[in-house]
């Protein structure tokens, strides 16, 4: 496959499997009342800051800003681009505990056992010991069965970002196991040296020519309508 089809067909993956599933999931789950557990109190005070009153439209974009802009879309980023890398044939599934994907390093033409994040801030503190404790089992595991593997065939790819913004948590543990991102990632993952870049620009095209069909305004609006004839509160 060349570097062109490849970015093609991943820029399509994008736009059918995160972009359009997020907006499929916008109207279908997340516009029904019951897929929140409301506070009360606090989604009264959020609608009075958002529409200087408590409203159903106040309560209902309350509820549905966050859920839409953040958790939603971001909760399920990692794991579609994981599935992409097993169905496209660039990675298989890992059969090792802890590890997410397997691939032939197209950089050394090692086999690299993978565990996969997002960004470059996306793990806290607590993090760092139980990855290590993941890692170095898979090293204990690899010895044991005789296997050629060295603390560099273990890695921590990071999809997006820049190894200068990597946090503090990554870099301790890049001092023991390889933390790969972004551009460096894709390479090794696709062979074509600067496939991130490419991805990143034609991602931007794809984006800025959506359809969104104003998808995210019809799905607070339905959920308004909800909470205006709920019994969990009244505007009276």
């Amino acid at each position: 496959m060349t570097e062109n089809e490849l970015l093609g067909i991943i820029t399509a993956y994008f736009k059918d499997k995160i972009f359009e599933n997020h907006k499929i999931n916008s109207l279908k789950i997340h516009s029904k009342l019951k897929s929140y557990k409301v506070n009360p109190i606090i989604v009264k005070y959020l609608s009075k800051i958002l529409e200087n009153n408590f409203t159903p439209i106040g309560i209902a974009k309350a509820l549905y800003y966050p859920r839409i802009l953040g958790t939603s879309i971001n909760t399920s980023f990692g794991t579609r681009i994981q599935n992409m890398f097993v169905e496209l044939d660039l990675a298989q599934g890992s059969l090792i505990k802890g590890m997410d994907i397997e691939f032939i390093d197209k950089v050394d033409n090692r086999k690299k056992w993978c565990q996969l994040k997002s960004g470059p801030n996306t793990i806290n503190s607590e993090d760092v010991n139980p990855l290590l404790k993941k890692f170095t089992t898979v090293t204990n595991l690899a010895r044991t069965n005789s296997m050629h593997l060295n603390n560099s065939d273990l890695i921590l790819g990071v999809l997006y970002g820049e190894e200068s913004q990597l946090s503090q948590h990554y870099l301790n543990i890049d001092k023991q196991f390889p933390v790969i991102i972004g551009k460096a990632f894709w390479h090794r993952l696709t062979g074509f040296e600067n496939f991130y870049d490419k991805l990143v620009s034609n991602l931007d095209l794809m984006i800025l020519n959506l359809d969104t069909e104003d998808f995210f305004k019809k799905g607070y609006m339905t959920l308004s309508k909800e909470i205006e004839e709920s019994d969990l509160f009244d505007f009276k």
